[in-house]
């Protein structure tokens, strides 16, 4: 399978977690962008979940994540 040029590596802080993984950006949008334009969930691939302390919780290859719950969102 070809690798996906539209991904994008984030960082998320959702309540007393760290998020770090991959999202799906169309072509020439910015992370605002698709934040702006998020349901309710969103998809985080090759995810990776830390607590704010620093210790990995888990890793999976996709995470539905919580619009409601994302305190900060950033490039990696």
């Amino acid at each position: 399978m070809a690798e996906n040029d539209n991904r994008t590596r984030v960082v998320i802080v959702a309540g007393t977690y760290r998020i770090k993984g991959e999202i799906e950006l169309v072509a020439g949008a910015r992370v605002t962008d698709y934040m702006i334009d998020a349901k309710a969930f969103f998809a985080v691939t090759n995810a990776e979940v830390w607590d704010l302390e620093g210790r990995k919780i888990f890793a999976a290859p996709f995470l539905n994540v919580s619009r409601a719950h994302v305190v900060v969102v950033a490039p990696d």
